[in-house]
């Protein structure tokens, strides 16, 4: 049986820019070990594999894999899924909310169309949570090959939220653009934290905060656009008390110096001092589309 597959680029709204993804749309019959080789074959940060789905109030089962091994929920795969299925199922015009069923749990997208442009906003399906384990200033800026003096007024900090990441803010752009992984000091601290990957983010100049996100034992030197992440960082602004009662908009740039600028909204809701919910938004241009024809697919 031959798969067909599409390709969108995410978190931007022109094709060349944001962040990769592949998305096998038929996926029933693939066992984990052939979803974990057809990622590898991509070689994308992500590929969905779809799925029919599980309860009769969601549009379709997720499976999502990096090149290295399934992950429970991500930002970006979410986002273009829910872009992908709105436009190929519903048509263009689709303005509503979808349901992904995801191994992290279900979660709601909101799609709509604006400017020409199909944009969605997910709901994170779990609230930050912080690790026990507190890095230290200095073992931080030696895996980022940086100076104490380059990180910010945020402690280091590890945050989950399915996926989990090692928080680092930095002083300033300069200090940004020169950060990279050290190794092999930068993967015995991510071994050490246990977390998946490293986000470091500063003020922006036509943003709120731009950001860079390394994981490179998950075959992510570096990723254009992190929606799990984005998400996740909800949970430090907000027990930094960076955020106040209600609701606050920030927006986020990633990939600049990759040179695949991408573009996030993050949407933070609080009551009572208590983070309530994460939204991620963003847009998805679709790339291309053809078709897996492999002996034994």
């Amino acid at each position: 049986m031959k798969r067909r597959f599409v390709t969108l680029d995410v978190f931007t709204d022109a094709a060349l820019a944001g962040n990769p993804l592949a998305i096998v749309e038929e996926a029933e019959g693939l066992d984990t070990a052939q979803m974990q080789a057809i990622a590898r074959e991509f070689n994308l940060s992500e590929t969905v594999f779809l799925l029919p789905p599980r309860r009769p109030d969601h549009e379709a089962q997720l499976r999502i894999f990096t090149p290295a091994g399934e992950i429970p929920f991500a930002g970006h795969p979410t986002i273009g899924t829910a872009i992908h299925l709105a436009t190929t199922r519903h048509g263009p015009g689709f303005e509503g909310r979808l349901v992904l069923g995801e191994k992290a749990g279900p979660v709601p997208v909101r799609v709509w169309s604006e400017s020409g442009r199909m944009r969605a906003e997910l709901t994170a399906p779990v609230l930050p949570e912080q690790g026990t384990v507190v890095p230290t200033r200095s073992d931080c800026a030696a895996a980022l090959g940086l100076e104490e003096d380059d990180l910010g007024r945020l402690v280091p900090q590890l945050w989950r939220g399915g996926p989990g990441f090692l928080f680092s803010e930095l002083a300033s752009l300069d200090a940004l653009a020169r950060a990279r992984p050290i190794q092999p000091t930068f993967d015995a601290l991510m071994s050490r934290v246990g977390e998946l990957g490293a986000y470091v983010f500063t003020a922006g100049e036509d943003c709120d905060f731009q950001a860079r996100m390394f994981a490179p034992a998950e075959n992510m030197p570096e990723d254009p656009a992190t929606g799990s992440a984005t998400a996740i960082l909800a949970g430090p602004l907000v027990a930094q008390g960076r955020v106040g009662e209600g609701e606050t908009v920030f927006r986020l740039r990633q990939g600049v110096e990759m040179g695949r600028p991408s573009d996030l909204v993050l949407r933070i809701e609080v009551e009572g001092g208590q983070l309530r919910a994460a939204h991620v938004a963003g847009c998805a241009v679709p790339v291309m589309r053809g078709e897996i024809d492999l002996p034994g697919l």
